[in-house]
């Protein structure tokens, strides 16, 4: 009976053995330092790309935030272009009305105007250090809202894309969530090299991805099925005239699988519309755009570092990074682009289906992207992926950021009345104030069209309105510090964040956030120190560094 116990309790002990040694390896495949081998990074590198991303993201990663991030647009500035283009659209009927000459100037340019004034509201808000400010005043019960929020606010768009064909979009789904969970322990056999590398969820986006577009290919190849492009799918949707969609110049759906062999394969990107136009209309749309992406690109920050088991970023590498995205929204405007940049929610939520966050394999994704905005017909392939497949990524990957703003609910007192209204509050507004303004776009009339464009850019934009209720009834609804997640340090007398206590010892912030070496003695100069842009250390990552150094012998080298 003794010796019968005895094996039980070794057999548990290895199980538990095995267990611990798994879970090691997925922490060190977490870490941003992490290098995985080159074909797996080349793989890794490719899912970015097919869930849209833009051409900065090398220099974000290796220069200034170090988080495993990329930039693309956003509903930020999707929602303040639809808004200036509807005032372009009734300046013009008002001018046809009235028999009035307008200056014969395209759309886009003024569109293109929009994204430099928000990469300049960008660039001020991280040069200024205020995005930092306020990402230290942020406890959990700020972040579990705009988390949520930032999750529900896709859910009509994915309903639109997958609306393209719902079989193919519940088969990618069934993919992901096979691939992601159901074989997230598995690895190929023990002869091959990559035998360690749990390979299906690490690549789960990309082989869902790349299975369903192939049976589309085949299904359209024989007639079963017919892709839609985004017009289309509104015209079926809504109650759009043929001529309207005749007027956006709607590629033929028909060709959309296959390359055209008329595009060239060498375009290099060029203005081809002119300097951007700086109206009232477009600074008033441009400034609401850039504020709701600098609240967007904080929250994804704290989303990454939560999925990678990091500490919070600190203020200075907010601060960096958040000019870096100003400066990427400048050039993008300055090169014809429409919207700006601002960190990408797909991408960040993406780290946590595939458990592997290499600060390398983003930047080898910002190569390629550099090389696929130079050869029009490797663009062209990937535009060709049907729509109903990219709504059922995002269904999937913004789901994480949902479920990660919940967990920070553990820190808190949840029984609490005061958290339980905060919350329900800010969600439920956040979601019913920018459907009721999208319904009702006249009800903002203050005679000062800018002014009406700014204002009903704000209200219509879910994360900028989730930010301002969320801070502002966490600031002045009156509550303990352990009521709302915070702690006191009995040796600085800081208050801190308790969903950033459990990350603290794991990877350092020195080791974690700071750029390389050559970077820091640049940065570290008496003059360029002083402003918050430039800052590479803060005084309270060296008060704690100092004050514990027992830990250092415990990070890995």
């Amino acid at each position: 009976m003794v010796k019968l116990d005895r094996c039980k309790w070794m057999a548990a002990c290895s199980q538990q053995d095995s267990v611990d040694l798994t879970e090691a390896k997925r922490i060190k495949r977490l870490k941003v330092d992490y290098s995985p081998p080159l074909l797996l990074n080349i793989g890794l590198a490719l899912q970015p790309l097919f869930t849209w991303s833009l051409s900065n993201t090398s220099s974000t990663v290796h220069f200034v935030h170090s988080l495993p991030l990329v930039q693309a647009p956003s509903l930020d500035f999707l929602i303040p272009a639809l808004v200036l283009l509807s005032a372009q659209a009734a300046c013009r009927e008002q001018c046809e009305k009235s028999k009035e000459f307008e200056s014969p100037t395209h759309p886009v340019t003024e569109l293109q105007g929009m994204a430099v004034v928000a990469g300049l509201v960008q660039f001020s808000v991280g040069l200024s250090g205020l995005s930092g400010a306020l990402l230290a005043r942020c406890g959990p019960l700020i972040l579990t809202p705009v988390l949520c929020i930032m999750g529900f606010s896709i859910y009509r768009e994915a309903a639109l894309l997958c609306s393209d064909h719902w079989g193919l979009a519940l088969l990618t789904v069934v993919l992901l969530v096979f691939l992601s969970q159901h074989l997230r322990s598995c690895s190929l056999p023990a002869c091959l090299k990559l035998s360690q590398y749990p390979l299906f969820s690490m690549f789960s986006v990309l082989l869902s991805m790349l299975l369903v577009w192939a049976v589309c290919a085949i299904l359209f190849r024989y007639g079963y099925i017919r892709p839609h492009s985004v017009p289309e799918l509104l015209l079926k949707k809504t109650n759009f005239s043929t001529t309207q969609i005749q007027d956006w110049d709607v590629p033929n759906s028909s060709s959309q699988l296959f390359t055209d062999p008329t595009i060239p394969w060498l375009n290099p990107p060029l203005p081809g519309l002119g300097l951007p136009l700086l109206s009232g209309r477009s600074i008033a749309a441009g400034v609401a755009a850039g504020l709701s992406s600098s609240l967007s690109s904080q929250a994804v920050y704290v989303l990454t570092a939560q999925l990678l088991k990091a500490p919070t970023p600190p203020a200075q590498a907010c601060n960096r990074g958040l000019s870096m995205e100003g400066l990427g929204s400048i050039l993008a405007g300055l090169l014809g682009a429409p919207v700006g940049l601002c960190s990408s929610v797909a991408n960040a939520c993406t780290l946590g289906l595939s458990q592997c966050g290499s600060r390398g394999t983003v930047q080898l994704a910002g190569v390629m992207l550099l090389i696929l905005g130079v050869f029009l017909r490797l663009t062209q392939l990937l535009t060709s992926i049907p729509l109903a497949i990219h709504g059922a990524v995002l269904s999937m990957t913004y789901t994480v950021a949902t479920a990660t703003g919940i967990t920070y609910l553990q820190y808190t007192d949840v029984d609490s009345g005061r958290n339980i209204f905060n919350t329900g509050f800010t969600v439920f507004m956040s979601l019913v104030l920018p459907r009721w303004f999208r319904m009702h776009s006249d009800f903002i009339y203050t005679g000062e069209p800018s002014l009406d464009i700014f204002l009903q850019s704000c209200l219509m934009l879910p994360v900028f309105l989730v930010s301002f209720l969320a801070f502002f009834l966490d600031h002045t609804v009156s509550g303990t510090l352990c009521e709302r997640g915070f702690e006191q340090d009995q040796d600085t007398k800081k208050i801190r964040s308790l969903a950033d206590k459990q990350h603290r010892a794991s990877q350092s912030q020195e080791g974690m956030y700071q750029p390389p070496k050559l970077v820091r003695r640049v940065l570290g100069l008496p003059g360029l120190r002083i402003v918050p842009f430039f800052a590479c250390s803060s005084p309270d990552v060296e008060k704690i560094v100092e004050t514990s150094p027992e830990m250092s012998s415990l990070l890995p080298q």
